[in-house]
């Protein structure tokens, strides 16, 4: 994870849009609760995610990993009227601690969730999205961009996170780091797909911006 300075990390914390309580207390529970609290998306990121969906104003958002649905509460928020946002998470056991929080968010009409793999869920969903934000099981990035590219809608964004990978991507690499070596390929293949502009944002782990300009 990429460090910032903590006063300026207040700094730039003190010059955005406040985290609402609910998602304070959702980021909290997620930390205290969870093994790999770190996993869950923090108010900077979730503000950046906020601001692209309602920059793109999506009718449909798939996210691939939902975890405790921090992410998925700040994409909700920039949906066009009547839009969805469909989440897949593999871990059933967070199932219900997600759907409270959309719920008490008064989500729960909006946000679809899928459990199990999506691999297997992402072709039984017949929609064209709009916006995509990949954060599940780094080892399948690259296939799970191959098998959403033809769903996203021409001039859509695919948004990857942890694509810096806590500096591994610049470091020698351990031949059984399969996390670090799925980070890379995607990321290699993806600098060279003449199908989308891309852009690395070097902020917490990393996330590559993407957009579709072809079929």
């Amino acid at each position: 994870m990429i460090r910032i300075d903590k006063v300026l990390e207040q700094y730039l914390l003190s010059h955005i849009e406040e985290e609402s309580p609910l998602l304070s207390r959702l980021f909290r529970l997620t930390q205290v609760k969870m093994y790999n609290g770190r996993m869950c998306s923090d108010h900077l990121q979730g503000s950046l995610l906020t601001l692209f969906s309602k920059l793109i104003h999506p009718k449909v958002i798939l996210e691939i990993g939902t975890y405790t649905g921090y992410s998925a509460l700040c994409l909700v928020n920039g949906l066009s009227a009547n839009g969805i946002l469909h989440t897949i998470e593999i871990n059933d056991e967070l199932e219900s601690l997600a759907a409270s929080f959309f719920e008490e968010a008064g989500m729960s009409d909006r946000i679809i969730q899928h459990i199990g793999d999506a691999e297997t869920i992402i072709p039984g969903i017949n929609e064209k999205f709009d916006l995509i934000f990949i954060d599940a099981d780094k080892r399948k990035y690259l296939s799970h961009y191959n098998l959403v590219f033809p769903k996203v809608a021409l001039g859509g964004v695919i948004i990857a996170d942890n694509t810096l990978w806590a500096g591994k991507v610049v470091q020698k690499v351990v031949l059984n780091d399969e996390q670090t070596i799925g980070i890379m390929q995607f990321n290699d293949f993806v600098k060279k797909d003449q199908r989308v502009e891309t852009f690395m944002i070097p902020m917490r782990d990393g996330m590559t911006v993407l957009r579709k300009i072809s079929e």
